[in-house]
């Protein structure tokens, strides 16, 4: 059994993509202000587990720790969330940790990603500057619209949103919360709204908008706190006014 200063993780691992998952046990020693990333380098630097058992150290994703490259989600204690802004003493015992569903297992809880980012070249998640950057200043954005593009502007493409969306899942083609949310903001930027039929054309097809099942799963997870269910109720009304407006105008 654990003492008061032990940590017990329960870490679902995979040797590689084509491998079955299983799960290993972990005890680490406790320290104040650790995080999930704290307690998984323990590990690394001691690959014991709890039986006594020499394993390979487990393989996991993190560049900046402090909640900005998106790139160390895991579900913890069934929950999306970021590994490096979790913290031990905020979390029941004993901690599971799991890699994210929603997209393939490369190895223990690295993922592949590519299907979110697919989907933002689907819509054209960019500013499309080319030739212009030596013309001077661009137009200015209005402050009105500064202020909550800004919130959009904050996802770091962690994929927390699309784990917790029952719509995103391997049967289903939906791009996800994450993606449509970058259409609204790319929309909004005076330059970036020369594509902005086409980026509503490309969330009218498959996978697109009317995918969403409305769940509202997305904007509970989060990390950022973006308001991607606004997102969601303001595209479908660009889509709904592009449609009347497609229909009449073939007339």
């Amino acid at each position: 059994m654990p003492s008061h200063d032990k940590i017990h993780l329960i870490i679902r691992r995979q040797k590689d993509a084509a491998s079955a998952p299983y799960h290993e046990e972990f005890y680490v020693p406790y320290r104040t202000n650790m995080n999930i990333i704290s307690a998984l380098m323990e590990v690394q630097k001691h690959p014991v587990n709890r039986n006594g058992e020499g394993t390979t150290p487990v393989i996991w994703e993190s560049v900046c720790l402090e909640e900005v490259c998106g790139s160390c989600s895991m579900v913890i204690n069934g929950k999306p969330r970021q590994a490096c802004s979790t913290l031990i003493d905020q979390l029941e015992q004993p901690i599971r940790i799991e890699p994210l569903s929603t997209f393939p297992v490369v190895r223990d809880l690295v993922v592949d990603r590519q299907r979110m980012f697919d989907s933002l070249k689907k819509v054209k998640a960019w500013i499309p500057i080319d030739g212009t950057h030596d013309l001077g200043p661009g137009p200015r954005m209005a402050e009105k619209t500064r202020q909550w593009a800004y919130e959009l502007s904050k996802c770091m493409t962690c994929g927390c949103c699309l784990e917790a969306c029952p719509n995103v899942n391997h049967q289903s083609p939906f791009m996800g919360p994450a993606p449509l949310s970058q259409v609204r903001l790319f929309n909004a930027h005076p330059t970036g709204a020369m594509h902005k039929e086409e980026r509503i054309e490309a969330i009218m097809g498959e996978g697109g908008i009317t995918t969403c099942g409305n769940s509202q799963n997305c904007v509970e997870v989060c990390p950022k706190g973006i308001p991607l269910t606004t997102s969601l109720a303001h595209l479908n009304r660009q889509v709904t006014i592009h449609s009347f407006k497609a229909f009449f105008g073939s007339y």
